[in-house]
Order: C-alpha cells, then structure tokens, then sequence
C-alpha cells in the first residue's frame, strides 16, 4: 500500500486531529511522525505530557500503522528516509509559523512524485482556545515542577520573566509578539525575585522578607498561572536551613532555586565592591550544594550555582574555577553574572567555560549588559536568560506619572491615556468572565 506521513505534536489530540487521520488512512499505511520535545521547542510548543504517553496514545488509534519519532520541526529527515507517496496535514500552516516547512515539504515530495493533501483546518477548533482552557483549569505541583528541566533540554534558550505578584505572573504568562517569520515569541517560565518581592512590599533587598512571607506570593501567583519557576533563594541561608527551603519549594512546585556564592547580610550584586561583600569559601558552598539536592525529593528540581566571582571582581580563573567545583558537588546549571555594560567578561566566561563542559546548563541575568540578544546568547551557548527586575522597573514609573498627573491637574482625565483599560486587566484574570 502507499506510505502517507502525518506530523503530529498529539500533546492536545482533539478532533481535528482526528479529522486529519481519518483523511490519511483513505490514501494508504498511515506513519505518524511525532515531535520530540527539541522539535517542539523550535516552534516554541514544547509538549506537556512526555514522548512515550503521547506515542502510546496515538497507538491506540486504528487509523494509525506506525509511529516514529520527528526529531525536527522540519520534515525533511523523515520525509528522505520514508519517501512516503503523501503527506497529510491541516492547511493552518499556509498562515501560522510553520510555512517555511510547508515549501519544503512540497519541494522535498516532488522529487520522487509525491503529494502534499491538505485537510481544511476545522474553524470551529482552535488549539489556541483549547490550550486556554486548559490553563484556566490551572496545572498540578508535579507538571509545573518539571517543566522547567523540559524547556531546557528542549529550547535553543529559555526566557524567564521576573514577577513579583500575580498580576505581573499574568503579564508573564500571557505577553506575546509575533516575528516577522510568523512565530509567535513567549516568555517560558517566571523569576520570583528577592529584590523585587522586597521592594513590593517596601523593605530593603536584604533578606528580610523572610521564606514565609515569599512563598505566600509564590503561592498567589500560582492560583493565576502555569508556567515554571526560578526561585531566587540568594545565599540559601545557612546549610542547616537551606534543606528546608529545598524541600518547602519542592513541595509547592517551584522549579528550582538559585543561590550564590556569598555569606554574611545579603548585598545586591550589582553594587559591587562599592560595600562590603563577602565570598563564601569553594568548599562551604559546595556543602551547601551537596546538602540541597540530598533533600531534594524528585530528580526534576534544580538547584543552580551562582558564581559572583566577576561581580567582585576575583578573576576569570576564580570563576571558572568555583563553577566547576560546584558541578562536581552537583549544581544542576551555573548562573554568571557581572555588572558592567560591556558584555565581554560573561562572553569570555561562556566561551571559556565550554570548552571544558558542553552540557551544564548556563544562565545569565543581562541586567547590564542587556545589548545582547537572545540570538547572540544562542551562538554563544547560553541555555537560560532571567530578565530579573523589568516588571517592577516598568511599574514604578508609570504608576508615578499617573498619580502626579491627577495632583496636578485635580481630575484623572489627562492621565487615562497612560492608563490601561479597565477591562483589559480583568480579561487577564481568568474566571472573570
């Protein structure tokens, strides 16, 4: 019989899906190619639920002969080893982000005479509505937990956006653009910050909203959203503590935490040695490290080294030094970070670190040296870029213009053009309607 070639994700296998199969098992032995996580990733739809339980799912159909793995979001490896007389698909991708692979697929399939058939996607179902409700229905600790470690096996970089409340959380989930390319850009996970959850809350960035008090935000924000978490746990407290918090994050489905490599009252980095700041010793946070992931119950959760050698200015070799030292007492990824304009120490920093380890994910926080984009970080070898304090930056200035605005001129008319509406903050809030 001829070979007809479906792609599939199948991560939300609805009755369009089905619409498609129904159509390819009319033209011969119907070989479905489902995306692995890397293919997802290139089209910033990395799956929720894992290969084999997809896989297993589509198994089950009768429409269905086979089903093998597309490790691309191009088809072309698949299309060249299976040759297939015809490909299957709905025709959204004409107008969605995927055309580039549509061309190609019909170059690819003329090469041997085959046909590209294109099912009339069903107006009446849209994935983008189908993956709202779902996320209205909200997400399971477990499934927010290990989403994070997903993204970064999956995506070239994963980008985190600071948030310190649920509305910014809102914001996280639901900002978007859409390239010149067609692909829709997304933020993929949050950056619970300490400096700016402090701040929020009107106290100085030095610890002293305590664990308690943060994780009642955490808790907040999770009521409203779905996307995985980056604690900033700063120093990690003392390493008798620090298996507590572990194990309070854990529990509530935070992803990982990010502690650095000093001791003593809490400075913010970006001060430098302009006040005192101490650097814990190689073998102290190393201890740190090890007595973190002993308390740790999953293997999902991350407990990520920040290396402040740059920051207070101790030396390449220092960093490079304490970043591998840190892997080997089980840091699941290194954050570098430094405070100059200049992107050249962290370049240097990356360039070097990899050439001794291609695998340890690497993150950086470009609050300085925020010339670079993500595409640049990419080439680099970057996995993770934290934008850790954007929100409130943004909020504080425009909160203020408004309310001088209404001083100034004794009514709020002159300050509604920089006012959102209304009702487009309550149509963030699900369940509003």
């Amino acid at each position: 019989m001829p070979k007809v070639y479906v792609s599939l994700i199948g991560d939300l296998l609805h009755a369009g899906h089905i619409r498609v199969l129904k159509e390819a098992a009319k033209y011969g032995t119907v070989i479905v190619g489902l995306w692995t996580d890397k293919a997802g990733g290139e089209v910033n739809d990395v799956p929720y639920l894992d290969y084999d339980t997809r896989k297993e799912v589509l198994e089950t159909l009768s429409m269905v002969s086979e089903v093998i793995p597309q490790e691309s979001a191009s088809y072309k490896e698949n299309l060249e080893a299976l040759k297939p007389d015809f490909v299957v698909r709905g025709d959204d991708w004409k107008i969605n982000s995927q055309r580039k692979y549509r061309q190609e697929v019909i170059d690819i399939l003329a090469r041997w005479g085959g046909k590209l058939i294109e099912v009339s996607y069903s107006s009446e179902i849209s994935e983008a509505n189908v993956k709202d409700k779902k996320n209205k229905l909200g997400i399971t600790a477990t499934a927010r937990l290990g989403r994070l470690r997903k993204l970064i096996e999956a995506k070239p970089i994963v980008k985190i956006l600071e948030v310190h409340n649920a509305l910014s959380g809102l914001i996280a989930e639901n900002a978007e653009e859409i390239t010149e390319g067609g692909e829709v850009v997304k933020f993929d996970a949050m950056w619970s910050s300490s400096l700016t959850d402090s701040t929020s809350k009107g106290k100085p960035d030095i610890e002293a909203v305590d664990t308690t008090a943060r994780t009642n935000t955490i808790n907040e924000i999770f009521e409203a959203t779905t996307l995985p978490m980056i604690y900033d746990a700063d120093t990690g407290g003392k390493t008798e503590h620090f298996e507590f918090t572990v194990k309070t994050l854990e529990r509530l489905g935070v992803s990982g935490a990010i502690i650095e490599d000093k001791t003593g009252l809490k400075k913010n980095s970006l001060f430098g040695n302009e006040v005192i700041q101490k650097q814990d010793s190689i073998e102290s946070f190393c201890e740190k490290i090890k007595v973190g992931k002993a308390a740790q119950i999953t293997q999902d959760f991350m407990i990520v080294a920040r290396v402040e050698s740059l920051i207070l200015e101790a030396g390449m070799d220092d960093a490079l030094a304490r970043a591998h030292a840190y892997i080997e007492a089980g840091a699941d990824g290194i954050m570098i970070h430094s405070r100059h304009k200049d992107p050249a120490e962290i370049i240097e920093f990356v360039q070097k670190f990899r050439t001794q380890d291609m695998h340890t994910p690497l993150i950086v926080v470009p609050t300085s040296f925020n010339s670079v984009t993500t595409d640049e970080f990419v080439e680099l070898g970057v996995n993770v870029v934290i934008y850790a304090n954007h929100m409130l930056r943004a909020a504080y200035p425009g909160m203020m213009k408004v309310a001088k605005s209404i001083l100034k001129n004794k009514r709020s008319l002159e300050a509604e053009s920089d006012c959102m509406p209304i009702k487009d903050i309550l149509n963030l809030i699900p369940g509003t309607r």
